[in-house]
């Protein structure tokens, strides 16, 4: 009797899982087989995981050339529909944007290593994610929310070009140091160590790479195979688990210590000291609070995780996509240097050389504009947009959508596409002006439907002062050696986008140096203006008494041992 019962509770245990498994990786033998998008025959079981392209986003055109603008591949049961037509991605990911604005499940990232309740990864149907995008919204989603951080915007831009007179050829490191300090002091209002690596920055930079691996589509067994998430870590396949665990210390000091140096700030400004500058969580803690009347002005828990999340969002949205269009810029001036003559041109015309250009002066700078619309197009932050998935199942175009599938737009294509941009691996600004008018790249670079990135005004504003003060003062080359050889050709010839999330454009050598000596004083000038100041690393020890200033002294502490 006893082994029945053993029996009995083996099976069913195993059964519920054999079932699970078989509908996740072969549902057709539960359903109807639906009038998918065209594409490769999936084998049983597997579907088309054999015919994953390798790393790298642009394999995904031949999918294009072989069954056209819509098609779809069937991966362990999940269906990954491709489009490379941009009208069909407004049907589908806009004008259907209710149906459509949902997230990959992203096991690996999401789950396991926290990165879940970023905004970015959040599903539309996340009951956190509405109030999170009105937040994000009021205080940096429009034109005049964005408008409000123009100081600080125009100080790190400053600082940018001191630093490049300074060391004309670490052009990458200062501009990722720039789009850091930029929005650490907009999120938190929190200063960057100015002579030496800043461990705040650091670490949120590291997070901001952990996530680039842990998203990776197809990277991660678990995310095709949800349930290994469950087996005990330390068996054979399990080191994700391992690796995830160490990811995770890193999300939650990236939220918290910030967020707990915002508000020490806030508490010492409180009690007469010197406080900081008004900043996207002191303001939100101000506002959220004062409206708590029923808590006695006190900001609550969901509040206050809302802002905690929302503002480590911001640093990793803004970071690494103005640095990353800044790199392409870079590459576009070396191989189209009439471009860069050209806007030259422009700004000496309209500025003249004894000032720089300011947000004032861009609606006089039509091509400079220009030149920051084509930054976009010719190199677009990514090149699949990032991924939608159908919250429903509903029909477009006599194709059967199913609930869950993810939808991967193939922006790549459509800034590529020669049907609407003329030449379009040129680099030429001159598409967006009169008589050609091309087509906005905008509308599509951002995102789409509800999924549009709510910082985009704040970014597009920082990249465009960025370009436009560059170019007034600096020449952008090629790198020369000692014996003023060019360096570096071979690689600059070949730059391509790195295999990612985001797409980096693989390293090149090149240098920025003074367009005369004129551009020199207007720089120390500036260092005049907007001087250094002194960093705030020194305050994160205030944060030692929390769990978070604890998880971030060790990780600290660990990277000067490596």
């Amino acid at each position: 009797m006893a082994s029945l019962i053993q029996t009995w509770l083996l099976y069913s245990l195993i059964l519920p899982i054999l079932v699970y498994t078989l509908y996740r990786l072969y549902p057709s033998i539960f359903q109807t087989q639906p009038r998918l998008p065209p594409g490769l025959k999936p084998w049983p079981v597997v579907g088309n995981i054999g015919d994953l392209p390798p790393s790298g986003s642009l394999e995904w055109l031949r999918h294009k050339d072989l069954y056209g603008p819509i098609s779809s591949v069937t991966v362990l049961g999940t269906t990954i529909i491709l489009i490379h037509d941009k009208q069909m991605a407004h049907d589908l990911l806009t004008k259907n944007g209710r149906r459509t604005a949902g997230r990959p499940e992203m096991v690996m990232a999401n789950t396991l290593c926290g990165y879940g309740r970023v905004t970015l990864c959040q599903s539309y149907t996340s009951p956190t994610f509405k109030r999170d995008r009105r937040l994000l919204h009021q205080e940096v989603g429009t034109k005049s929310s964005a408008a409000q951080f123009r100081g600080i915007q125009e100080a790190e831009v400053a600082r940018q070009l001191v630093r490049i007179l300074r060391d004309p050829e670490r052009l990458d490191e200062h501009y990722e140091t720039t789009a850091a300090a930029m929005i650490l002091r907009v999120t938190y209002g929190y200063t960057t160590e100015p002579q030496r690596p800043d461990p705040l920055v650091a670490l949120m930079k590291q997070t901001l790479a952990d996530f680039s691996r842990a998203a990776a589509p197809g990277a991660w067994a678990v995310d095709l195979l949800p349930m290994l998430r469950y087996l005990p870590e330390g068996l054979p396949g399990t080191g994700f688990k391992t690796l995830a665990r160490k990811w995770r210390r890193n999300v939650h000091a990236s939220v918290d210590v910030p967020y707990s140096f915002a508000r020490s700030q806030e508490e010492q400004q409180l009690l007469g000291g010197d406080g900081q500058e008004p900043c996207y969580v002191s303001k939100l803690v101000e506002k959220l609070s004062s409206e708590n009347r029923d808590g006695g002005g006190q900001l609550n828990l969901e509040n206050e995780k809302a802002i905690m999340w929302t503002a480590t969002g911001l640093f990793g949205a803004a970071t690494d996509t103005t640095a990353m269009s800044m790199r392409a810029f870079k590459l576009a001036m070396i191989r189209f240097p009439q471009v860069q003559r050209r806007a030259q041109e422009e700004i000496d015309r309209v500025v003249g050389r004894d000032r720089l250009p300011t947000f004032e002066d861009m609606e006089q700078l039509p091509y400079v504009c220009a030149v920051v619309r084509e930054t976009l197009r010719w190199w677009p932050a990514a090149l699949l947009g990032f991924p939608h998935t159908a919250t429903e199942a509903f029909e477009y175009a006599k194709h059967d959508i199913p609930k869950g599938a993810v939808m991967l737009p193939s922006v790549y294509w459509f800034m590529r596409d020669p049907a609407v941009y003329k030449d379009p691996e040129a680099f030429g600004p001159s598409r967006f002006l009169e008589p050609r008018c091309e087509a906005d790249p905008r509308t599509e670079v951002f995102g789409f439907g509800l999924r549009l990135c709510p910082g985009r005004f704040f970014g597009e504003a920082s990249l465009s002062l960025n370009i436009a003060q560059t170019l007034a003062v600096l020449h952008l080359s090629r790198a020369v050696d000692v014996d003023g050889v060019e360096v570096g050709v071979q690689a600059l010839e070949h730059v391509k986008p790195q295999a990612g999330v985001l797409a980096y454009p693989t390293k090149f050598e090149c240098r920025g140096t003074p367009r005369s000596d004129r551009c020199v004083e207007l720089i120390r000038d500036l260092e005049n203006r907007f001087p250094f100041e002194a960093g705030d690393a020194h305050k994160l020890s205030g944060c030692e008494k929390s769990q978070a200033g604890s998880r971030f002294d060790k990780w600290a502490q660990a990277r000067m041992c490596t």
